[in-house]
């Protein structure tokens, strides 16, 4: 198995904007492939590496609000920093977000596109992820997605439940990919899915029929002739293969 998941990818109505708020907030730095597109890794960070899932923004007209599918979860190593995180993202233009999540430990905000994501609390299990604890998706079904992405990436199966799957790289580095059962009228469609990559990069088309054989099928998402290949896994989610380019 050679397939990474390497990034989360935002569509955004100004990517420049959206990139200067997740990097000032990660602490990462700020490139760009090309007009539309930002990019944020950590400092010095060495692409793709499975001690982080990088973010890639991409501008689109009029990108859909609708309730996240996937989200981010910050991480916090005590409740003094917590506290500090989410006063700072205040400042820097995120809003306090009602999802319905009642008295809890964390804070849900929303950025300044209401991308909807959480600071956690301080937890042992995410104190080595770097900022990122989890890059988390909502499903109704988290055995089922494990059963696809488990075999699809090359990351270990730390927990499953009929509740919550959480994975992480094999290396024991990084955030963890978690699947998260999420009643079936909060599954819609999402600005931000995730991107795989193949390594050797080369070896594209091959993970492709094996996503293919795994259960994905072909997504069209008026991507035209580009170097990565869009799929959707067998839930419906849509996910990148990405390649040269």
């Amino acid at each position: 198995m050679t397939l990474q998941l390497v990034q989360v990818n935002f569509k955004a109505r100004d990517d420049s904007a959206l990139g200067r708020f997740w990097a000032e907030v990660l602490g990462w730095e700020v490139s760009s492939e090309g007009p539309g597109v930002t990019n944020l890794v950590p400092v010095g960070f060495d692409w793709p590496d499975p001690s982080a899932v990088c973010i890639d923004l991409v501008r689109v007209p009029d990108p859909e609000t609708v309730k996240c599918r996937v989200h981010l979860e910050l991480a916090s190593a005590s409740d003094a920093h917590q506290a500090e995180l989410v006063a700072r993202l205040k400042e820097l233009g995120a809003t306090p977000a009602d999802m319905g999540q009642g008295d809890v430990p964390w804070t849900v905000m929303a950025d300044p596109e209401g991308n909807v994501f959480s600071v956690l609390e301080p937890r042992e299990l995410y104190r080595d992820t770097g900022p990122v604890a989890a890059v988390v998706v909502g499903c109704a079904d988290p055995r089922a997605m494990v059963r696809f992405w488990g075999e699809a990436i090359d990351w270990t199966v730390h927990e499953l439940t009929d509740d919550r799957a959480l994975l992480r790289s094999v290396k024991g580095v990084g955030p963890y990919l978690e699947f998260r059962r999420t009643p079936d009228d909060e599954v819609a469609w999402t600005r931000i899915h995730l991107d795989v990559m193949s390594d050797p990069v080369d070896d594209q088309a091959k993970e492709v029929a094996r996503l293919e054989g795994l259960g994905a099928t072909r997504a069209d998402v008026g991507q035209g002739d580009v170097s990565w290949v869009v799929l959707a896994d067998p839930a419906g989610n849509e996910f990148c293969v990405l390649g040269r380019g």
